[in-house]
């Protein structure tokens, strides 16, 4: 907050709004909806705010409408076995069909299986301008990792910022919900202490490799599942899996762990 100037009025404001806008979505009346006195009661938030935050337009805050296009392209490239080599790593594809080999897959007609709405050209030039891409001389568009990690700038880290912490907050909502009835969902993470900084790299890079691996076996298996849903009647749902990594310096060299994680060799594993 205190970075990017926002300060605590406006941090107020904007968590009202999203008491007030979780209020009348979750927890209406049935065919009634909500009024502004139920809301005020439920939240604590003053009628008078949660009238003017219901009336309030609704704001279009992505920015960055070509973001979540290229990274499922980005997706699909390295799930996709036809666009894969022999090692599971990316294919260099041409950049348009005319100039590769006949028969051979080319990145136009991966941007086409993603979505026909968006050209080939402004994914191809979003994916060069984050970092994601290299275009070399030859015609042949090439993958510079094995995942969407973009150079993005401010807008697009904030894009991100907020699609992640949210699926994951959301994780974690449900499984302390008072009421719930369901399996708690996957919400877990590991803990190691005393290291020194060149082994924070190490693991740091484990990780990376761990995760490139999980992405692409993940990405396969979702895709399978996306076709077979197609055609099936029912009610359709998202999913989101991800990872993080990060390390803090300890404040004296038996620092304590997290709440409700278990010490075992050095190593917690912290279990919802």
């Amino acid at each position: 907050m205190i970075d990017h100037g926002l300060q605590l009025p406006s941090m107020v404001d904007l968590l009202k709004k999203a008491l007030v806008d979780e209020a009348a979505r979750a927890y209406g009346v049935a065919d009634k909806g909500s009024s502004d006195t139920r809301i005020s009661l439920l939240t604590g938030v003053h009628r008078k705010d949660v009238k003017r935050l219901r009336i309030a337009p609704q704001v279009d805050v992505d920015a960055t409408p070509l973001v979540p296009l290229a990274a499922t392209v980005v997706a699909c490239w390295i799930s996709e076995p036809r666009y894969l080599n022999a090692d599971q790593t990316a294919r260099p594809l041409a950049r348009t069909p005319g100039r590769g080999l006949p028969g051979e897959p080319d990145f136009t007609s991966l941007v086409a299986e993603v979505s026909r709405d968006v050209g080939a050209r402004a994914v191809l030039d979003e994916l060069v301008r984050l970092g994601v891409v290299e275009l070399r001389d030859d015609g042949f568009v090439v993958l510079k990792t094995n995942g969407f990690v973009p150079r993005e700038g401010l807008k697009e880290s904030f894009h991100f910022l907020a699609a992640n912490v949210s699926e994951h907050l959301d994780a974690a909502v449900h499984n302390l919900a008072p009421d719930r009835t369901t399996p708690p969902k996957l919400e877990q993470s590991a803990f190691s202490q005393n290291l020194t900084g060149a082994q924070v790299e190490q693991l740091q890079q484990l990780a990376r490799r761990l995760w490139a691996k999980a992405l692409q076996q993940f990405l396969q298996t979702a895709t399978v599942a996306e076709e077979r849903s197609e055609g099936v009647e029912g009610a359709k749902y998202r999913v989101h899996f991800g990872v993080y990594f990060n390390d803090t310096l300890q404040s004296s060299p038996a620092e304590t762990p997290p709440p409700g994680e278990a010490l075992q060799k050095n190593k917690r594993k912290r279990k919802s």
